[in-house]
């Protein structure tokens, strides 16, 4: 199984039909975040189409003046998505400062939420990463996926101390700093991403599509000196043990690991090409 840890699959719009059949025919086990309300109930009709795909509920930063009068009206969703996200603070595309205390009122507000159901949070930190630091440590989250961290290595160790996932997505592809933070990664906190459609067509121009996961693997292998098949493991028994003990994703867990443990006789990890 692949694992494509942040997607917007609702953005897909007249290429969503391709993109699934793409996730089906790879077997990619995809996490489609939500940028908004809106965005997370079109997110769960594509969920029924296509059983690898589980949908999250959250309010992008970039959205948050829209939602930061409304925040009890989002507390349905938010009980009933598996995780949270696409969440978080941007400092660094959002130029306009006095939209940063919506910002961090929705993401707190999201935090408390994440903290008291106990669920994985998706995280957006682009040029807020000291404060999201900060936040995390204050509200106490255990569980946390850095979506296409870019910032400094200081903040980068400690959300690494701490023991985050981090998804490297198709910028590792051209971007030395990525490339950096990829190889100092530990492998048991790497996950992988696209960030489809919208991560590629930002930097090259094209639709991502859902096999470009197979690019970011191979970059993986080539920086950690070993194998895609190795990565691809790797990923896999890492998600495996994020969401293992998680009763928001029990059904899921049980339903895609438990029929590749069966499949696969019980062995389990091999670790046999870990490095």
């Amino acid at each position: 199984m692949l694992l494509d840890a942040h997607a917007h699959l609702d953005r897909y719009e007249e290429m969503l039909a391709p993109a699934l059949a793409e996730i089906h025919r790879h077997q990619i086990f995809t996490i489609s975040t939500a940028m908004d309300l809106l965005s997370y109930q079109r997110t769960q009709e594509i969920a029924v189409q296509c059983p690898l795909v589980v949908p999250a509920f959250g309010v992008h930063p970039w959205n948050a003046s829209n939602s930061v009068n409304h925040l009890p009206e989002l507390a349905p969703a938010i009980a009933q998505s598996p995780m949270l996200g696409e969440i978080g603070l941007d400092f660094h595309w959002v130029k306009d400062q006095s939209l940063y205390t919506a910002q961090q009122k929705v993401f707190e507000f999201f935090l408390v939420a994440a903290a008291e159901q106990q669920k994985i949070v998706n995280l957006h930190t682009k040029g807020a990463e000291a404060k999201i630091l900060q936040l995390l440590d204050h509200y106490k989250i255990q569980r946390a996926i850095i979506h296409w961290y870019s910032g400094p290595l200081d903040i980068f160790y400690a959300l690494v101390d701490r023991g985050y996932s981090f998804t490297i997505g198709v910028e590792v592809l051209s971007s030395a700093h990525i490339q950096t933070l990829a190889q100092a990664l530990p492998l048991s906190q790497l996950l992988t991403e696209t960030d489809n459609p919208g991560g590629a067509k930002w930097l090259t121009g094209s639709t991502g599509m859902p096999a470009l996961l197979y690019n970011v693997l191979d970059k993986l292998a080539e920086l950690k000196g070993t194998t895609r098949t190795a990565i691809e493991q790797i990923v896999q028994d890492n998600f495996q043990q994020l969401i293992a003990a998680d009763p928001w994703f029990a059904e899921t867990h049980e339903r895609i690991f438990g029929t590749m443990e069966q499949q696969s006789g019980g062995k389990g990890k091999t670790g046999d090409e870990r490095i």
